[in-house]
């Protein structure tokens, strides 16, 4: 196993299924959010769902910690590797012309995701644990729609996420067709899978931001 990762089609193949993971649980993680759009008790239902069940909180809380983590190593790992290779191949090409800006910079957006992701686990993720854990306050199933929109209140935090966003969106436009060609998935395929990946870096993305303007000006 190790030497599979010492590859670089190894490291790009657990790349791939790293972000596929992540990309599932946007859709899944905006698929909640966004009924606090319309709905407040639906909203308080399904996060206390989320919140309460030993499934979700003892087994795929700590797999999406993992995932998160492991792709962001594993993109850095892939930069260095690349730096390290530039000079043979820039000697055969010139990079710019044969590549998008947003491709050759996948690792700032990257570094501005994993920020953004720091806030956001201070946000909800540990106040959850403070809450559960450490200052134990009994279990109030209705407190997740106030606790949402109290946390969009402050317009540096609105900012923040649309600016993370936007770049999520950026960095989804490469990556999402990057994913499948290092599956092997794009042959006969690619003009479609590009259509749908610029679907979805904009739709998801596009769906998080109304999330947090939505709240922000009607509260």
């Amino acid at each position: 196993m190790s030497g599979f990762f010492k590859s670089s089609i190894g490291r790009k193949v657990a790349m791939a299924l790293s972000a596929f993971f992540l990309m599932f649980f946007l859709i899944i993680h905006l698929a909640v959010n966004i009924t606090s759009l319309f709905s407040e008790n639906l909203f308080n239902e399904l996060s206390h769902f989320m919140g309460t069940n030993p499934l979700v909180q003892l087994v795929l809380q700590p797999v999406l910690i993992f995932g998160v983590v492991f792709h962001f190593v594993m993109g850095f790992i892939l930069e260095l590797k690349n730096k390290k290779a530039q000079g043979v191949a820039y000697a055969r090409n010139n990079g710019a012309a044969n590549s998008t800006w947003m491709s050759r910079n996948m690792i700032y957006s990257g570094l501005v995701i994993l920020a953004f992701l720091v806030v956001h686990f201070a946000d909800f993720w540990v106040h959850e644990i403070n809450v559960k854990y450490i200052n134990v306050q009994p279990e109030d199933p209705s407190r997740y729609y106030h606790e949402l929109v109290e946390k969009f209140l402050p317009m540096w935090r609105v900012t923040a996420y649309v600016v993370a966003f936007i770049l999520l969106g950026l960095h989804l436009a490469h990556g999402f067709t990057s994913a499948f060609q290092s599956m092997g998935s794009t042959a006969g395929r690619k003009a479609t899978l590009q259509k749908l990946g610029k679907v979805y870096s904009i739709v998801i993305p596009l769906g998080f931001i109304v999330i947090a303007l939505f709240h922000h000006f009607n509260h």
